[in-house]
């Protein structure tokens, strides 16, 4: 009997595929580690057939670490990395690299797009211009015009894996309508393309792919690109969705007033409400559509927050984090008045990509864990910017709790930093797969194992330890919050000068 559902992750710094039965129980995972290509001046690439290999490779891993049988395999579906695109040609083949959602090449048509029509993006598509689809497909077209002419369809690395193994042509392309918050060219509501849009900016709607549902089957595991996977032919294949959909779905944010924060290698906070409210005022707060039919997902995020932890631990010469973390921990809130900008790949939510890192305020007395502690700070100050927005576009949202999830959820300390300084509960998940079991249950329903993937969202998903607010810190934190505000605004100028030389 066909009992287990694949779901596979293809994420920034890898591919990850986990094997889970009906009850979400994790049965096997896998991994294979993935390789930016940085060729200066902005550009981050990824090798889609690298891609490819790679994620054949986790779900190898993956079987490999448990005795199921994949003649069980009853589904599959794919989310992946949600802000860059590639384009393919009528055949399927790969027509430009993976254009990373860290590669900032882009930024004139960022510029150019908000100018000329950035509150109707934003009504429209849910989301502001940034180094997301619309800009970087201009891009392609203005600066890499022979290869633009060869691209048929623009899509992202979880399509184009999915679609391969199917086997199929790029007439048969498809987004599904989770990432459309991210293309500057869409009708979000309407779930399709604007012609409005595209016409502004010169966008071929053609070269972009049909919109479906996550749980839309897109074809069949073909016969020749099976044994690649170590999997039988014939397994169907779920629309997918993006990673960051896949991650709410699976960590059981299914109803408005809930929140969750991916601390991964992005920093992103995410809530969940029922109303379409996009932020035109101070275009920072995307306004995506979720998993669940009339849901939305409203996020912001710092481009590379998780890195910037990783980055320090290495140049800073400390071996682990739990080290840095007892050193952060026995410290006052605030770091002895030291506040951060943890903006090291400029700034995202709104887009500014001269906006950089930066400490203020140190002095002999500032030791090591002063510097980490504050960076820490930063993060949480920046969600509490988001959160602000919200409040302001929907007055009467209470948010409940904020789930955490990724490896910074690992980090007691930066969980009662961030309850204290949003003033909410921090609650970190049991499990420890979140986009992939949320790949399962899309599988899962496209193949009728279940109707309603918000009740099993709900049964699947495991809260553990719950850190409340300090009010005392809370208190402190108000004050530096407003400060670190005054700070974002007050540098803003000055980098640009600084990016001018």
């Amino acid at each position: 009997m066909k009992k287990l559902l694949l779901g596979i992750d293809i994420g920034t710094m890898g591919t990850k595929a986990a094997l889970f039965d009906r009850d979400g129980m994790l049965i096997g995972q896998g991994f294979e580690s993935s390789r930016l290509i940085r060729t200066g001046q902005g550009a981050v690439e990824q090798d889609l057939e690298e891609v490819y290999i790679e994620t054949a490779a986790a779900v190898k891993r993956c079987f490999s670490s448990t005795s199921e049988d994949p003649n069980h395999v009853a589904a599959l579906s794919i989310d992946g990395q949600m802000a860059g695109v590639c384009g393919i040609d009528e055949d399927w083949m790969p027509a430009t690299p993976y254009d990373s959602w860290l590669d900032t090449r882009c930024d004139p048509y960022v510029k150019k797009m908000m100018d000329q029509a950035g509150d109707r993006i934003i009504q429209l598509s849910g989301g502001p211009a940034s180094f997301n689809h619309a800009p970087k497909i201009l891009w392609w077209k203005n600066e890499r015009p022979e290869i633009y002419s060869r691209v048929s369809k623009f899509v992202m690395p979880s399509v184009y894996v999915a679609g391969k193994m199917a086997g199929l042509k790029s007439e048969q392309a498809w987004i599904d309508y989770t990432f459309l918050h991210f293309s500057c060219l869409s009708d979000l509501i309407g779930k399709q393309w604007s012609q409005d849009l595209c016409s502004t900016f010169g966008v071929d709607i053609r070269r972009l792919p049909k919109i479906l549902n996550p749980w839309d089957c897109i074809g069949k595991l073909s016969e020749k690109e099976a044994g690649a996977f170590g999997l039988v032919p014939g397994i169907p294949i779920a629309a997918g969705c993006g990673d960051t959909a896949a991650t709410v779905l699976g960590g059981g944010i299914v109803r408005p007033g809930m929140a969750i924060d991916v601390a991964g290698t992005a920093s992103c906070l995410i809530t969940c409400t029922d109303r379409f409210t996009p932020d035109v005022k101070h275009r920072t707060v995307m306004w995506p559509r979720g998993v669940i039919p009339g849901l939305f997902t409203p996020i912001a995020y710092i481009n590379g927050g998780g890195l910037n932890l990783e980055w320090f631990k290495d140049q800073f010469g400390q071996t682990n984090f739990q080290e840095l973390d007892r050193l952060a921990e026995a410290l006052e809130p605030g770091a002895n008045r030291l506040l951060s900008i943890p903006h090291l790949g400029g700034r995202v939510c709104p887009n500014d990509p001269h906006l950089r890192g930066l400490w203020m305020g140190f002095s002999w007395n500032h030791r090591k864990e002063h510097f980490y502690r504050s960076l820490l700070e930063s993060i949480a100050f920046e969600y509490a910017f988001y959160l602000k927005i919200q409040r302001d576009l929907q007055p009467e949202q209470q948010f409940e709790e904020v789930r955490v999830i990724g490896g910074g959820a690992k980090s007691r300390v930066w969980n009662q930093i961030k309850a204290d300084v949003l003033q909410i509960p921090y609650v970190r998940l049991e499990q420890e797969e979140f986009a992939t079991l949320g790949g399962a249950i899309i599988g899962g329903r496209m193949v009728g194992f279940w109707d309603d993937p918000l009740e099993v969202a709900t049964r699947f998903a495991k809260p553990g330890d719950r850190i409340d607010p300090i009010k005392e810190n809370s208190i402190h934190y108000q004050k530096l919050s407003d400060l670190y505000e005054e700070l974002l605004s007050g540098m803003k100028e000055l980098f640009k000068k600084v990016h001018r030389g």
